[in-house]
């Protein structure tokens, strides 16, 4: 059994406010280590319920964050950028995937570190008229691979998100969001032991036969994002593109991936090490 696991930094166990999550920032090698011991905890449920292969990508920002000497050994990194495809060896050769460490997406109240993608730039992103946080883009994406998101970890704004999305979803809630650089957060050691466990818990239902849901994948998919400048704006205003106001741009795809740079399966590099 294959598990893949999207790993961002936000949501990771005793991670509160940017100093964690930026390079140049006072806590960031702190934050390292907890992403890296959440990760961990979730590849040892995997393998504890019995997965056999487990891939770990690196997504947050520019990806190498993971500490690679302290991941677990049975695990593979796939680390780098840029990310088109967004998921490289995801497939249907994949049996569940887990989104640790997500955050809300942007706009959600009291949330930990929420955002879409870009803190900096994107105010709403949408497709077909609904609003998706990062959790909803690669739930779709890993849909329209043909795999189930089994797992997700952070705070109880993004497991609340998680859940409504996909009902029957397994989360791990290691804090409770505040506002947007404050939580009460569980300590790093109880925060892993929820991800191990609601790891553990997908892989065995993956292997007892439970169908997970999936989301729709709509085609076409109209996306639009609602920039915070109007100089964003006009800059990803480009050929092909329809401005809908001065600061959202749309752009018409067949699906979600295409804005991402498709799926793996579309690729003809398939060999693995």
């Amino acid at each position: 059994m294959r598990i893949y696991i999207s790993a961002d930094m936000e949501g990771a166990s005793g991670i509160s406010c940017p100093d964690y999550v930026l390079t140049d920032g006072r806590l960031y090698a702190a934050g390292q280590r907890l992403l890296t011991e959440d990760v961990n905890a979730a590849v040892r449920g995997a393998m504890d319920a019995g997965a056999d292969e487990v891939i770990v990508a690196d997504m947050h920002g520019t990806s190498g964050h993971i500490l690679a000497e302290r991941l677990d050994p049975r695990a593979l990194l796939l680390a780098g950028t840029p990310h088109q495809p967004r998921f490289p060896f995801l497939d249907r050769d994949t049996d569940g995937m887990f989104l640790l460490c997500y955050h809300a997406m942007a706009g959600t109240a009291m949330a930990c570190l929420e955002h879409t993608m870009t803190s900096r730039q994107w105010h709403c992103f949408r497709v077909n008229g609904t609003p998706y946080g990062e959790f909803g883009i690669d739930a779709e994406i890993a849909a329209e691979c043909g795999v189930p998101v089994v797992m997700t970890s952070g705070d109880d704004k993004l497991c609340a998100e998680a859940a409504q999305w996909l009902n029957g979803v397994e989360t791990a809630c290691v804090k409770q969001g505040l506002g947007r650089q404050r939580a009460l957060c569980l300590s790093p050691a109880e925060g892993q032991k929820r991800v191990y466990e609601a790891a553990r818990r997908a892989v065995c239902r993956l292997l007892a036969g439970e169908h997970f849901a999936m989301p729709a994948t709509p085609s076409p998919a109209k996306i639009a994002i609602t920039y915070k400048m109007m100089p964003d704006a006009d800059a990803a205003n480009t050929f092909g593109t329809r401005r809908l106001d001065g600061y959202t741009v749309e752009w018409e795809h067949d699906r979600l991936s295409h804005f991402f740079g498709g799926i793996w399966a579309d690729r003809p590099e398939k060999r693995r090490i």
